[in-house]
């Protein structure tokens, strides 16, 4: 007999499980899940208990009844009031089960705490350092001291940047964010920081201080090296609340009676690193009773934020250091420098514990992703010297040091100017940085080699969900290009819960938008805005698509429609923005468009990457019929019906000239490649009789290429799937483990530890790719694996948000086991299956092998299970719980 339980009562889309303090959302959804409940168990009603507090504690008490069936994102309860400002207030549920008369207990409370929802919340002024300059900046150091009678009952620090910052309250370092606020499209959105800072606060003399360096706000940004793209001087934004135990309030905010001078970072560039003088620190700087000497200055107050400007705390988790890595080896180059070799390429910085050297003595660090000839093969990098240096002061006790404000991919460092008498394997190590997301889900199978190919698209997710989205981690670039994003959003939401960060994106890649006349960005936060082509407001399609495509992505994860809400706007305009024929083929792409295609297509040229084999319009009218499939699907979950029959109409139109303008009548396509086929069938643009052609056509084109991928960034994701659907499994297995270049497994037999940009990266003979585009950590090309957990694994979403799932594994390709586990909204969904040799041939000359499947289906959940059995399937449908499956499958003995 089990004891029900409601577990993981959280907010809209935050972890559950801790506080989630600055929340900008007077009325959060709430969600729960289910433990130990038996497997046809159905809730019919619920009861939340919302308990508000004042600033001495609870005030009111209100439980609300409910009728419904829904667990995941329900609305706030009514006629329940909204959150205000500052509130906080904890939650919690209790379910009926349809056969029960009496409620499950009570869950435990999650507890919820609002941030400064209005503008005339905050009392305190943007300000800044009096100095300026064009060129790169030190930080500045601003501090303001404050007295307290007693010590307070509770209190918070509200802050932001324009660049990047870090607190400290009385010498100690104000939360654990890294390279906070991040960065958006300022001019859109701000995003501020809440802090629980309570136990940093003494009844006497307190002192507050924030280190501000330049970031991507002032910082050098783009692959144009555009200095202050976003404004000429750095600034901070920040609010200290206090209240004490008898109620009172405190509040500090900034304004001209701070004071600031330069800090000991004379350098915080992202591309180029970070320059640290520790014989210029500033003693006890955020501790009170320091002297204000003459090199302190008081700051300037700067203008008000626009109004059009969005002040919020935005719903992406923070940027932290998350894990440190050790190195594997040190290796001695051919010119005698010192290299560390740690194993994984990752994003971060190194960490540099106890080490003696003399006063004013260099230590340079210098990153990169790989070595050629032996050395740090930094021509990748271009203008960027990804290059930290640390000046000593001479501590007999020795000296620490990490970077503050700045980031590089690397997997290699090369360590200039380390004191001889120290031991550096054990003395540095690497520090990995990214979005702190949660887990979603993980692969594997009995090929070690196509495990690793996920754990490098892991990896690659990890480096480059960095405060959004962004194609590399290492050279002068690290830009959010929405073609990248478009094609990988739906393998992304697979491996991390990533809503928070994309949510904010998307937002920003809206307001870009807006400011170029309904066209999509190619990269959002738009720094190219201005720059001859680049920034040019010409569409394009599978980039400006992520309008369309990213949102949708999130609503299969989540099934949040506010997601398709707040992006309908942006998805219709970005539709109708889209330049069509005169004449002819009205419904589909101006053909004499500019597009980049199937962009890094293994057989373009180095300094050509967009020069396909696939025609790029089709590419582009693929991907509008795509686009409109889903608009139309958006229109009619949200209601909007006249709309739907619009893109309904557009898309039948669509598909005919389509038909007529690129594929014979027998199926096949005029550019008769990997890509146009993938995309022609997993797009439905065929008949069956002309898919059943093509699919035969993809799979001859395979075998012929030497099983070598043919496809760029928009034939990646859909080539394996085109084979799987119609028919051609161990074409594709056979593809997928191929170790030739090009292929998904050439760079892991060349030792890579993330996704590569190019196919050929690094060359057989160790040599860089030659392009001036290359880089080793770059996840589009990762997207194959949500085809290793949907159909090797065979663990498959059947509606949006996981409601329904299904298990139906692909078998083929000399596999003989494989598993899938994901976080669903209800819980953990997961899939096992193994395939074992019986004694025996069968009267066909087959082996007889045996299926064994072990599923896991989450609480009010169910799955259909569909067993491999010969000449046929059998499904079974099955509620929450554990279950086995097994069955008999012949395969062919020559595999």
């Amino acid at each position: 007999m089990t004891n029900p339980r409601i577990i993981d009562v959280r907010f809209d889309h935050y972890p559950s499980g801790k506080p989630v303090l600055g929340v900008h959302d007077a009325k959060p959804r709430i969600s729960w899940r289910f433990a130990d409940v038996e497997s046809n168990f159905e809730q019919t009603g619920y009861e939340i208990e919302i308990s508000r507090f004042t600033r001495l504690g609870p005030a009111t008490v209100n439980v609300f009844h409910v009728l419904s069936s829904e667990s995941h994102l329900v609305p706030w309860p009514e006629p329940g009031e909204p959150l205000v400002s500052r509130e906080r207030c904890s939650v919690r549920v209790r379910a009926w089960e349809k056969a029960q008369a009496s409620p499950l207990l009570w869950s435990e409370p999650a507890e919820i705490e609002l941030g400064l929802l209005r503008r005339e919340d905050w009392i305190g002024s943007l300000i800044s350092a009096p100095w300026t300059g064009d060129e790169p900046q030190p930080e500045d150091l601003l501090r303001k001291d404050f007295t307290l009678l007693t010590k307070p009952r509770f209190a918070r620090l509200y802050i932001t940047a324009l660049g990047v910052y870090e607190a400290e309250i009385n010498g100690k370092r104000v939360g654990d964010y890294f390279m906070a606020p991040g960065w958006t499209s300022y001019r859109g959105q701000l995003h501020y920081q809440t802090y629980d800072v309570t136990d940093l606060l003494d009844a006497d003399i307190n002192s507050l201080g924030v280190r501000v360096a330049e970031g991507w706000y002032k910082g050098r940004i783009g692959f144009a090296n555009a200095q202050g793209f976003y404004g000429s001087r750095t600034g901070i934004l920040a609010q200290l609340e206090i209240v004490y135990e008898d109620g009172g309030v405190y509040k500090l905010g900034t304004d001209d009676t701070w004071m600031v001078t330069r800090g000991p970072i004379r350098q915080a560039e992202i591309y180029d690193g970070e320059i640290y003088d520790a014989r210029v620190d500033v003693d006890g700087w955020s501790s009170p009773g320091i002297k204000v000497l003459d090199n302190w200055k008081p700051v300037e107050v700067l203008p008000r934020l626009p109004a059009q400007q969005k002040l919020v705390s935005g719903s992406k988790p923070p940027v932290r250091r998350l894990e440190s890595v050790q190195a594997v080896q040190v290796i001695g180059t051919p010119s005698g420098k010192l290299v560390l070799d740690f194993g994984q390429n990752l994003v971060g910085h190194l960490r540099v514990k106890t080490v003696r050297a003399p006063t004013g003595h260099k230590l340079i660090l210098q990153h990169a992703e790989v070595l050629e000839n032996g050395e740090l093969g930094l021509r990748p990098l271009r203008a960027c010297k990804a290059r930290d240096t640390y000046i000593f002061r001479g501590d007999a006790g020795g000296e620490t040091y990490q970077p503050r404000f700045t980031f590089h991919g690397f997997r290699y460092a090369q360590i200039d100017g380390w004191p001889s008498s120290e031991d550096v394997i054990n003395s540095v190590e690497a520090v990995v940085c990214h979005s702190d997301m949660e887990e979603a889900g993980d692969f594997s199978c009995s090929n070690n080699n196509v495990n690793q190919l996920f754990s490098n698209t892991k990896w690659s997710m990890r480096g480059n969900f960095f405060s959004l989205p962004t194609d590399c981690p290492q050279r002068d670039e690290r830009l959010g290009w929405t073609g990248d994003l478009a094609l990988f959003a739906p393998t992304a939401t697979l491996i991390y819960q990533c809503f928070g960060v994309l949510n904010d994106w998307l937002q920003d890649m809206s307001f870009d938008q807006r400011e170029r006349g309904g066209v999509p960005p190619m990269v959002s936060p738009n720094v190219l805005a201005g720059l001859p082509t680049w920034g040019d407001v010409w569409p394009c399609a599978v980039w400006h698509d992520v309008a369309l495509l990213a949102p949708w992505a999130l609503w299969e994860e989540t099934k949040d429609i506010a997601i398709l809400e707040q992006q309908y706007e942006s998805m219709t305009t970005w539709l109708n923005a889209i330049p069509r024929n005169k004449g002819r083929l009205t419904h589909l792409w101006d053909l004499k468009g500019y597009q980049l295609g199937d962009w890094l297509d293994p057989n373009a040229p180095p300094d050509d990457p967009q020069k396909a084999v696939t025609d790029p319009t089709l590419v582009a009218n693929a991907f509008l019929a795509r686009c409109l499939t889903l608009m139309a699907q958006t229109s009619n979950i949200l209601g909007r019906t006249d709309n739907a029959r619009y893109f309904e109409d557009w898309l039948t139109n669509a598909q005919k000239e389509f038909v007529e303008e690129y594929v014979s009548h027998s199926g096949r396509l005029v550019s008769d490649s990997q890509t146009a086929y993938a995309l022609a069938i997993c797009f439905d643009l065929l008949s069956s009789e002309q898919t059943t052609i093509a699919g035969n056509r993809l799979a001859e084109i395979v075998r012929d290429n030497k099983l070598c991928i043919g496809t760029g960034f928009a034939g990646t994701p859909f080539v394996c799937e085109a084979l799987a659907r119609t028919g051609h499994a161990d074409t594709a297995y056979a593809m997928l483990v191929n170790e030739k270049c090009p292929s998904w497994l050439y760079p892991i037999s060349m030792g890579a530890t993330t996704i590569w940009e190019r196919w050929d990266s690094m060359r057989p003979d160790g040599s860089i790719n030659p392009g001036e585009m290359t880089s080793f950590n770059h996840y589009a090309f990762g997207a194959v694996s949500k085809f290793l957990v949907e159909r090797l694994a065979g663990l498959q979403r059947l509606s949006p948000g996981w409601k329904k799932s299904r298990v139906q594994p692909l078998l083929g390709g000399g596999f003989s086991s494989a598993r899938a586990s994901h976080v669903t909204p209800y819980g953990v969904v997961s899939a096992s299956w193994t395939l074992v040799e019986e004694k025996g041939i069968s009267d066909e000359g087959d082996r007889v092998m045996k299926f064994a499947l072990e599923v896991r289906v989450p609480p009010t959940t169910t799955m259909e299970v569909v067993l491999p059995l010969p000449g046929e399937s059998k499904v079974e449908v099955v509620g929450s719980g554990e279950w086995s499956f097994s069955s008999l499958v012949q395969q062919n003995a020559r595999v």
